[in-house]
Formats: C-alpha cells, sequence, structure tokens
C-alpha cells in the first residue's frame, strides 16, 4: 500500500509475525529498502508475550531503583511501588513456583488467574483458590515437578482483580490501540476510537463461579458463545462513551485523572521495553492494550497484542459503526492518519503519548 509520510512515498507491507521474523533472520539475508516499512518490530514479543512484558517491566523498576535519584522508583511502607505499581503480581510457572507458593500462603483465600504465555482469545486461561488446584493441573499435564521440567508451556499466574469497576452489574474491560514509530527516541500515539469489552454474566467473586468464563474473561471469542450475548452490539462500548458514564457518575476530574494514569501506564510500559526493542527504521507496531479499571478507578495493566483484531475475530456492530473498516484489520499507518490540509501529505491523527 502507498502511503505519504511528509510528503514522501513510501509503502507499507502487512506481514504475519512469523513473515517478520523470517524477513530478519541472519539466514534468510534479506534488506528492506529505504522506500518499505512493515507493520512489526522483528522482537516485538518482549511487549506482547505475557512473561516477557511483566519481566521487562520488573527489569526496569529494578534499574530506576539502582538509580537511586528517581523519584518513579519511590515505594510506600508496606514496599509497594508508588507510581509503577500498575500490573498485578505475577510469576512465571513452572519457574517461580516456589516465590508464588511463599506469596499464597500470606493471602491464601485471595484468588488467581493462570494464562499460557503464547496464547490468546482466552485460550488456556483458569481461575485457582488453591494451591491444590495447580498441583492438579502440574499432574493433568503429566508434569511430576515445577523444578525439573523443561518440555511444560509456560505460565504466568496473577493475582486476579477481584474488585473490578462494574457498570450494569457486568465486568469489563477497555482495548486501546497505540502506534509506536520508533522506540528511539520513543514517539507513541493513542488511536483515539478505543472500546469496553463486557461479560455477558453479572459478575460475583463467589468461589463457586471461578469456572464460569461467562462471568471473568471479557475476551469476545469466549463471550460470542454465551446465551445472553448480543450479537447486535456485541457487548461493546466505545471508550467516549465510557469517558461520558464515569463523567457523569464519577465527575470530570476524576475520569480524567483516571485517563492520565492510563497513558502513563501506556508509556511507561514501553519505556521499559524499548532499551532491549530492536528499533529498526523500517519497523511500526499498532499495539493492542487490555486495560481493566477497578472499583477505586485505579487502572491496570492486563496484557498487550500484537495486532488490531481482523475482522473475522471481533463483532461487527453498530457500535462500531463511526469506526473505517481498516480499523479492525491489520495494523496499518492509515489507522492514525488523515489528510492534511494539502492533498498529497497526511498528519498523525491520534493523541501524541509520549515523545522521550
Amino acid at each position: 500500500r502507498h502511503h505519504y509520510r511528509a510528503s514522501v512515498l513510501f509503502i507499507s507491507y502487512r506481514m504475519s509475525v512469523q513473515t517478520i521474523r523470517n524477513v530478519f533472520s541472519v539466514e534468510a539475508g534479506y534488506r528492506l529498502s529505504d522506500d518499505q516499512i512493515v507493520n512489526h518490530f522483528p522482537n516485538h514479543y518482549e511487549l506482547t508475550r505475557k512473561d516477557l512484558m511483566v519481566k521487562n517491566i520488573k527489569r526496569y523498576r529494578k534499574e530506576l531503583e539502582k538509580e537511586g535519584r528517581s523519584p518513579l522508583a519511590e515505594k510506600d511502607e508496606n514496599g509497594k511501588y508508588l507510581y509503577l505499581d500498575f500490573v498485578p503480581v505475577t510469576y512465571m510457572l513452572p519457574a517461580d513456583y516456589n516465590l508464588f507458593v511463599e506469596e499464597f500462603r500470606k493471602s491464601p483465600s485471595s484468588t488467581w488467574i493462570m494464562k499460557p504465555c503464547g496464547k490468546a482469545q482466552g485460550k488456556g486461561i483458569f481461575l485457582i483458590n488453591k494451591l491444590s488446584q495447580i498441583k492438579k493441573w502440574s499432574r493433568d499435564s503429566k508434569t511430576s515437578s515445577f523444578v525439573s521440567q523443561s518440555n511444560k508451556e509456560a505460565y504466568v499466574i496473577s493475582l486476579y482483580i477481584n474488585n473490578p469497576l462494574l457498570i450494569g452489574g457486568r465486568k469489563f474491560d477497555l482495548r486501546l490501540y497505540v502506534l509506536v514509530s520508533t522506540y528511539r527516541p520513543l514517539r507513541c500515539y493513542m488511536y483515539k476510537l478505543g472500546f469496553c469489552r463486557f461479560c455477558t454474566v453479572k459478575y460475583t467473586p463467589s468461589t463457586s463461579e471461578l469456572d464460569n468464563m461467562f462471568v471473568h474473561l471479557t475476551n469476545v471469542a469466549i463471550q460470542k458463545h454465551g446465551d445472553d450475548y448480543n450479537h447486535i452490539h456485541g457487548g461493546k462500548w466505545t471508550v467516549s462513551n465510557l469517558r461520558l458514564y464515569l463523567e457523569s457518575t464519577r465527575g470530570k476530574e476524576v475520569t480524567s485523572k483516571l485517563f492520565d494514569e492510563i497513558h502513563w501506564i501506556i508509556v511507561q510500559s514501553l519505556k521499559a521495553v524499548a532499551p532491549v526493542m530492536n528499533n529498526d527504521k523500517h519497523c511500526f507496531e499498532c499495539y493492542g492494550y487490555d486495560i481493566i479499571i477497578d472499583d477505586k478507578l485505579k487502572p491496570w495493566l492486563i496484557e498487550v497484542t500484537a495486532a488490531a483484531p481482523a475482522p473475522g475475530r471481533t463483532t461487527h456492530s453498530p457500535q462500531h459503526a463511526s469506526v473505517p473498516t481498516w480499523a479492525w484489520q491489520s495494523p496499518r499507518p492509515q489507522m492514525f492518519l488523515r489528510p492534511g490540509r494539502k492533498g498529497t501529505d497526511f498528519r498523525l491523527d491520534g493523541l501524541l503519548l509520549g515523545e522521550v
């Protein structure tokens, strides 16, 4: 596809994650020309793979602590970060099993959520509130030891946000799209048309409903199979509607603070992976950020995906009527571009979140 950037013609290519790996592999010997750009960074998985995202954010925190002078690394009397506590407590299994058990025993009534590191659309996710459930999972996976295994699929286990903000009694999350044009210097933009995804069944923290994914998981791939799923609106709200709702129920100032905090989380997560990202000049990326808001209006970063949903992966509905068709296809520059004053150039049509 041909686009104009600062009145200079360039060609963007839509490539799958696997194709990107092949193109940038040493063995391939393929080199892009100056007028070609592609829609993924070579090692985008440093942010989009669940375990690596958490690992990089933890490393970023420790590096700021080592500097000693950064106010970002400040902690409260309980040892929690004042400004960088935006990811739920998370461990990698099987590697961090002993650390997880130690944390679990501090609060044995807590609920945790397990997710396979390399899967999406809610596949393989389940909730636990007993250590015996993990041991059963390990046995079912034909693994006798958490320490010695090497062929077992990696999981992350995170403290479950059991006090989510509810609307109409239902849990929801936010899907926000962020374009990164370069990591060094970091330049990122928020697409203005994000949306909320709602569960079809009213939320309850009851342990009897831990296995009911229609209560806990907002993924459309899960919810569309529920009896109460609405195929007309797809269980979605635009972010602008959410903002209006919060302004009317919680106030404008509180709502603005919430969205400022969400923007802060996104920028900090990108800064966390910037040092390890292969910042090839031929690459850009459109990330899908999944954010959950708790009942105290604190936003939590749950995960980041490497691609906007394709038409077959989400429900098109009247809620999406204002969103151009290409916004639901592969991440491409025009998602954030619109014609400028001249007919031959384009300008970014999104909120500039960070330029570092």
